[in-house]
């Protein structure tokens, strides 16, 4: 859908301490075609603000972003991994931490194996077996 992907420039304007500042920023709409869901013409619309040199086109910043997603849930465990103790000691407080997180992904990693993808579907074989002559 290049003909619905675009880039635009947006400007930002605020005040601080009786000044007025304009930023301005590129835009990248990425739009993508979903069989008639969404709007009339069954485009998604996504936008994405980015100043980067390596973002040239709307499917670059859709790509790079798509990336740095996987950080947010990331904080989210380390958030659920804080240990409620009454120890001043840091040495502890951070062996709680790390066996907490320890524990934790290696219950999604169990999960994932066994339980979420049937007879470990999601895992790499290595290869597949040859016949010797």
């Amino acid at each position: 859908m290049e003909g619905w992907s675009r880039v635009i420039q947006h400007d930002l304007t605020g005040k601080l301490d009786g000044h007025s500042w304009t930023v301005e920023c590129p835009v990248y709409i990425d739009c993508t075609y979903l069989n008639g869901r969404y709007d009339d013409h069954g485009v998604a619309r996504h936008g994405y603000a980015a100043d980067a040199p390596f973002i040239e086109t709307p499917r670059d910043a859709q790509y790079h972003y798509s990336k740095r997603f996987g950080i947010e849930p990331s904080y989210r465990l380390s958030e659920q991994a804080i240990a409620t103790t009454t120890t001043r000691d840091a040495t502890v407080r951070l062996l709680y931490v790390v066996v907490s997180l320890l524990f934790q992904n290696v219950w999604r990693y169990l999960h994932y194996k066994y339980v979420a993808t049937p007879a470990g579907a999601g895992v790499a074989s290595g290869g597949g077996r040859t016949r010797s002559s």
